[in-house]
């Protein structure tokens, strides 16, 4: 049985943990140092997920940008970029997002149903595959482990989180916390609720506590609970 991704979920955050505000404009919540953090971790997984809806909201290019980096993949028999991968069970998605015209080979996974619709909107932009009649967590790291991939960063958004944390798939936690308050009911926040392993009581073991600049990086092993 091919063994499936070991799962990083990586997110900045606000002190009261939101991964953005309700503005138009994109919340900056890491700092330079922080950003290229986050560069080096994309630069050492062998693919970057995120959901449809973060792509649509905040239009990323998902890439390795250090020139460097991207050497040193090449240098060890890997391609420049990772595998960028989204998953939707609706299919809507537009051609015209900066994910598909950047950087190195995509994938879609999505459900039977919507297979067609996606493959007609992308046409060569990415690879499509379905995972069956319903989007199952377990069948798409199945399916990523199938073609190889062993190390898998999850940038997003919090619905993708808290369900990857809810079905104890998540392997480590990174969180980028920023020192500012969102307090705006309506924003994204990194979690939502949901019923998570062990309940309200169990304590998840800590890899690392590092201030970046003004921003503090903790990692987490969320199947080390007690």
């Amino acid at each position: 049985m091919t063994a499936r991704p070991y799962v990083l979920l990586s997110a900045a955050m606000s002190v009261d943990g939101y991964l953005d505000d309700t503005s138009p404009d994109r919340l900056r919540l890491s700092n330079a140092e922080d950003f290229d953090r986050v560069d080096q971790v994309r630069a050492e997984s062998d693919a970057i997920l995120i959901g449809a809806n973060t792509m649509r909201l905040d239009n990323p290019r998902l890439l390795v940008n250090s020139e460097e980096r991207r050497a040193k993949r090449v240098a060890d028999g890997k391609p420049a970029y990772p595998l960028k991968v989204t998953v939707t069970a609706s299919g809507d998605l537009s051609a015209d997002l900066k994910f598909w015209h950047f950087g190195g080979e995509k994938l879609v996974i999505t459900v039977d149903s919507a297979v067609e619709k996606v493959r007609t909107t992308l046409g060569d932009l990415a690879d499509v595959v379905s995972v069956g009649p319903e989007l199952e967590w377990g069948l798409v790291l199945d399916a990523l482990g199938r073609r190889g991939v062993e190390r898998l960063m999850v940038e997003g958004g919090g619905t993708i989180h808290t369900q990857l944390m809810a079905q104890n798939l998540a392997d480590e936690v990174h969180l980028a916390i920023a020192p500012l308050l969102v307090g705006q009911p309506e924003a994204a926040r990194f979690l939502g609720a949901a019923a998570f392993p062990g309940g309200s009581t169990a304590r998840m073991r800590v890899l690392e506590v590092r201030p970046i600049g003004d921003v503090v990086l903790i990692r987490y092993a969320p199947k080390d609970r007690s």
